[in-house]
């Protein structure tokens, strides 16, 4: 039997979620900051999106200086601006790497 406290800690199951703290640019600005070298299938598979949204939002990224994207043969290698404020001006005194050390201290952990 599961303690009461454990099943709290756990995230609520993804068919059960209708929303999210961070949009599809958040997740996969941070898939790309964890796996630089991931091809845009994998990205989309992880952020639960098709490969066609996660080419735009990456086109987004990188117009808005957020990414860089350099071809290493037939791959992309993503680079993350870590010094990018937030676009919302309620956050743009902060930037994004600040995002990204959060979810990099999670991944650690894990």
């Amino acid at each position: 039997m599961s303690h009461p406290a454990a099943a709290e800690a756990r995230p609520p199951s993804r068919a059960g979620t209708s929303w999210t703290f961070l949009t599809h640019h958040g997740h996969v600005l941070l898939a790309v900051a964890r796996s630089p070298d991931a091809r845009v299938a994998d990205v989309a598979a992880r952020v639960g999106i098709s490969p066609r949204a996660t080419l735009t939002i990456l086109k987004d990224l990188e117009t808005a200086g957020y990414v860089r994207r350099r071809r290493v043969g037939r791959r992309s290698h993503y680079t993350v601006d870590p010094h990018r404020h937030f676009r919302h001006p309620a956050d743009a005194d902060h930037e994004i790497g600040e995002l990204l050390a959060i979810f990099a201290a999670d991944a650690e952990g894990t």
